[in-house]
C-alpha cells in the first residue's frame, strides 16, 4: 500500500460488512475513503482522519474457496448463463469473474454490468497495474481521463487502455451497460484522489504512463483486416502500439461469406496469457490438447500456454482476444 501517507498511523479494524464499516466511518466519523480492494469483491478499505488510518478488513469472511479457485491452472470455459455468478463490488456495480483461477494471482478479467443505468457513484481514481483495459460490450457509458480532454462516451465495440496510475473515473451508464474488464495482477489496489479534479486543465494525449499512452479506441472508425488464419479478419484496438508488444486486444470475426466453408487453421499458443471472449454469435473450439468446445455468446476461457486451439466461427460470431505479450504480424 505505497500511497498511504508516511506519518500516518495505521490501525488494522477488523469487519464483517465492508460496506457497513465504510459508511459508518465516512458518514457518521468524519473519515475519508482513500483505497479499496480487490474492485470485484472488495475486502479491504483504508480511510483517514487526521493522520490516522484505519484498514477495515473483512478478509476473514471471503469465501473459502478463493484460496483454492486462486491455485487451479487447468483449462476453463465460464459459461454465460447463470445469473448466480453475479456480485456487488465497487462503485455498486455488478461483477462476474471470467478467470475464477486467476492464474496465481496474475490476471483477472471481470463482465460488468450497471443494469439500471444513470450516474455512476464513482469518484477520481487510480490504480497500480502492469495492464489495465475496459472493453464496452453493451450499451454506453460516459468516462473521463487525466490528460485526455473532455468526458465522452464509448459506445459498443470501444475499447480504453487505463495506463498505470492514470487518473480516471467512470460518469454515467446507459441502462443495461456490460463491460469487460481484464487487468494485471488480479488483486489491486484502487486508491482514491481526492486533490485532483477531472477533467484535466491541460490536455496532453501522448503522455506516458509507466511507459504506457493512454489508447481510445472507437469501433465504428476502425478497419479491419486479415488475420493470420485466413478465413479470420481482426479489428486492433491499438494497445500494441501503446504499450510497445507487451500485450494486444484484438476483435476476430470471418473475413467473409465464403471463409465459412474454410476449415479452420490450428495455432500454437505459446505466450504468457491468452483470453478469448465470445461477444456475439457461436464458435466451436477445436483443440487436440484441450478438446472441442462450443462457446456461446458471453463464454469465455483462458488458453492454457503450448495449447494448440482452433476457433470454427459463425457467420454472426466475434470474438475479443487478449495477448500477452502481443503476437507478431
Amino acid at each position: 500500500m505505497t500511497d498511504a501517507p508516511s506519518d500516518s498511523t495505521l490501525v488494522v479494524v477488523p469487519c464483517t460488512d465492508l460496506d457497513a464499516a465504510i459508511a459508518l466511518y465516512t458518514q457518521q466519523r468524519g473519515f475519508r475513503l482513500d483505497m479499496i480492494m480487490p474492485a470485484d469483491a472488495p475486502r479491504i478499505a483504508l480511510v483517514s482522519r487526521d493522520g490516522v488510518m484505519l484498514r477495515l478488513d473483512a478478509s476473514d469472511t471471503a469465501d473459502p474457496s478463493i484460496a483454492s479457485q486462486q491455485a487451479a491452472h487447468g483449462f476453463q470455459i465460464i459459461r454465460a448463463n447463470s445469473d448466480d455468478a453475479w456480485n456487488v463490488g465497487r462503485a455498486g456495480m455488478q461483477y462476474r469473474d471470467l478467470i475464477p483461477g486467476r492464474l496465481d494471482g496474475r490476471f483477472i478479467a471481470s463482465h460488468i454490468r450497471i443494469p439500471d443505468g444513470g450516474p455512476v457513484p464513482d469518484y477520481v481514481h487510480y490504480h497500480h497495474v502492469r495492464l489495465q483495459l475496459i472493453y464496452c460490450r453493451r450499451g454506453w457509458v460516459r468516462v473521463v481521463y487525466e490528460d485526455q480532454g473532455e468526458p465522452f462516451t464509448m459506445h459498443a465495440g470501444d475499447c480504453v487502455l487505463q495506463p498505470p496510475t492514470i487518473r480516471h473515473r467512470v460518469l454515467e451508464a446507459s441502462p443495461g451497460l456490460e463491460v469487460i474488464e481484464i487487468g494485471c495482477p488480479a488483486e489491486h489496489e484502487t486508491w482514491r484522489d481526492h486533490a485532483t479534479a477531472l477533467p484535466s486543465a491541460q490536455l496532453c494525449p501522448e503522455r506516458s504512463f509507466g511507459g504506457q499512452r493512454f489508447v481510445r479506441h472507437i469501433a465504428a472508425e476502425a478497419d479491419w483486416k486479415p488475420a493470420r488464419d485466413a478465413r479470420l479478419a481482426y479489428r486492433d484496438t491499438g494497445i500494441s502500439n501503446a504499450t510497445d508488444g507487451l500485450a494486444s486486444v484484438r476483435v476476430l470475426r470471418l473475413r467473409d461469406a465464403a471463409a465459412r466453408d474454410a476449415a479452420p487453421t490450428s495455432q500454437a499458443h505459446n505466450g504468457e496469457f491468452l483470453f478469448l471472449c465470445v461477444l456475439e454469435g457461436q464458435c466451436r473450439l477445436l483443440s487436440r490438447t484441450l478438446g472441442n468446445h462450443t462457446l456461446d455468446a458471453g463464454d469465455a476461457c483462458v488458453i492454457p500456454t503450448s495449447a494448440d486451439y482452433a476457433l470454427d466461427m459463425d457467420a454472426a460470431c466475434e470474438i475479443l482476444e487478449v495477448a500477452l505479450p502481443a503476437p507478431l504480424p
